[in-house]
């Protein structure tokens, strides 16, 4: 897709949530803060393009991980370094594991989670249901995801392991999936009592699991959602997706991002393109809910932000403007982007006025 127009497209300034807001070009090496208009306020300059993304902790230093040359890369999303920053661009810590896909999360106990690729144990990988035949990944490998935490000093305190704390056959895997991987986690949020909610894209799941037990504590399943990214639990106690619409039924390709009830499942709010396929990204992507009760969309593939209301309206639009030249042409991709209020600990005292 060729954008015709680039940076800001609109903003509504009495309806829109004033603050900065953090972007991480795909295939680019920087982290850029931005201005309601666009403006450069602040960046970070990375030794790798991003795996997947970028976030500000509360002391205002920044939580990213990098993309390095080594470890398998079986469905996108890869990353491998893990690092700190402090506001002027200082390396406060670091974590390298070039199994590292997708997530990671500073957890409320100090500690870093992600998640990371294994492969699956032969005997596990027979027990697989659905997914195309004979898909497997070079060498009939099929890669599954664990999480580790690692302390301050790099030291593992504690896994988890989906190819062996989950049920495999009561995980099946959508028909137009391929065998490379098993579930592809592509997110992973700490709830407040330290449990963890995860994604599966290959079934179009979101699932808790007790941080203790390991015991899968809630699951939600909706082929609708479409293979979904960034599930994270409200404030109001529901749960936010950004369903990307891929392989639904009835072929629709739109994307949706979609509020649903935490106890029953069901939605309870949504936003779509108008026309629906005015708003589709078939993969990667987010949302997040900001303070003023406005949604911010990252809408991946096209490098496309929408900030809207709870009725729908758009109040501020943006395109990325940052483009790389890679083999399919050139690419203005982002994962995930967060907005923070001036106010905020993230800001604080950092950026005065926009």
């Amino acid at each position: 897709m060729r954008h015709t127009n680039v940076g800001l497209l609109y903003f509504n300034k009495a309806k829109a949530y004033s603050g900065v807001t953090l972007i991480s070009p795909l295939h680019g090496n920087e982290t850029y803060l931005i201005g309601m208009t666009g403006e450069v306020l602040h960046k970070w300059i990375h030794p790798y393009k991003p795996g997947n993304y970028a976030y500000l902790l509360p002391t205002g230093n920044l939580l990213w991980a990098g993309e390095t040359p080594n470890g398998p890369s079986p469905g996108g999303g890869k990353g491998g370094l893990l690092r700190e920053y402090d506001w002027d661009g200082n390396i406060i810590w670091e974590y390298k594991d070039n199994n590292q896909h997708h997530d990671f999360r500073r957890l409320q106990n100090g500690n870093t989670i992600y998640i990371g690729w294994e492969k699956m144990p032969t005997e596990a990988q027979k027990r697989m249901i659905g997914a195309e035949a004979f898909s497997e990944a070079e060498g009939g490998v099929t890669w599954s995801d664990y999480l580790c935490e690692v302390n301050q000093k790099g030291e593992t305190v504690w896994e988890w392991h989906a190819h062996s704390d989950l049920k495999i056959e009561d995980y099946p895997l959508h028909m137009m999936s391929t065998r490379k991987e098993f579930l592809h986690c592509n997110a992973c949020h700490e709830l407040t009592d330290g449990n963890l909610m995860l994604s599966f894209r290959k079934n179009s799941m979101v699932i808790v699991i007790d941080k203790k037990t390991k015991k899968v504590l809630k699951k939600w399943q909706n082929d609708d959602w479409g293979q979904q990214h960034d599930c994270q639990r409200l404030k109001n106690g529901n749960v936010l997706i950004f369903a990307n619409g891929i392989h639904v039924p009835g072929g629709v390709f739109s994307s949706r991002v979609i509020e649903f009830d935490w106890d029953t499942g069901d939605e309870v709010w949504s936003f779509s393109g108008t026309p629906p396929w005015s708003m589709f990204s078939p993969n990667i992507s987010g949302a997040q809910r900001v303070q003023n009760g406005n949604t911010l969309i990252c809408e991946g593939l096209n490098g496309r932000f929408l900030e809207i209301t709870k009725t729908g309206d758009v109040v501020w639009e943006f395109v990325n403007p940052w483009f790389a030249n890679t083999d399919k042409g050139p690419n203005n991709s982002v994962f995930r982007v967060f907005r923070y209020g001036l106010s905020s600990p993230q800001i604080s005292k950092r950026i005065k006025s926009l």
